[in-house]
């Protein structure tokens, strides 16, 4: 019998359980927007009028402010997919979270990060 395994597996349970603080907010970095037309990683269907984004590691369901560092406007959207997959990239916003923050032309801006 493997003596190792039941120590994985409770060190594996102790990384599941780490509290969503593990997540350090605010973050600052660049943002880009995208639109779909398929389910997210959540399960649900994206929807590009709504204010939803991508991040890499926040739970499903949390809500964070992101601001525009060029022009200083805000939103709050919810986490309800994973990526963004493009380096150097912190956060992939919906269409309608992009045209609200001023950069859909664009394609990507800096922005901030905070708890929603």
């Amino acid at each position: 019998m493997n003596s190792r395994f039941p120590l994985a597996a409770a060190t594996l349970a102790l990384v599941l359980s780490a509290p969503v603080a593990a997540h350090a907010l605010p973050q600052c970095g660049s943002a880009s927007w995208y639109a779909l037309h398929s389910r997210t990683a959540s399960g649900e269907m994206m929807n590009p009028a709504a204010m939803t984004a991508a991040h890499r590691t926040l739970p499903f369901g949390t809500k964070v402010q992101v601001t525009n560092s060029g022009n200083g406007r805000s939103v709050t959207v919810r986490i309800n997919d994973r990526g963004p997959f493009i380096k150097g990239r912190i956060i992939d916003l919906s269409k309608a979270a992009a045209r609200e923050l001023g950069f859909l032309r664009a394609g990507h801006t800096r922005i901030c990060l905070e708890h929603g």
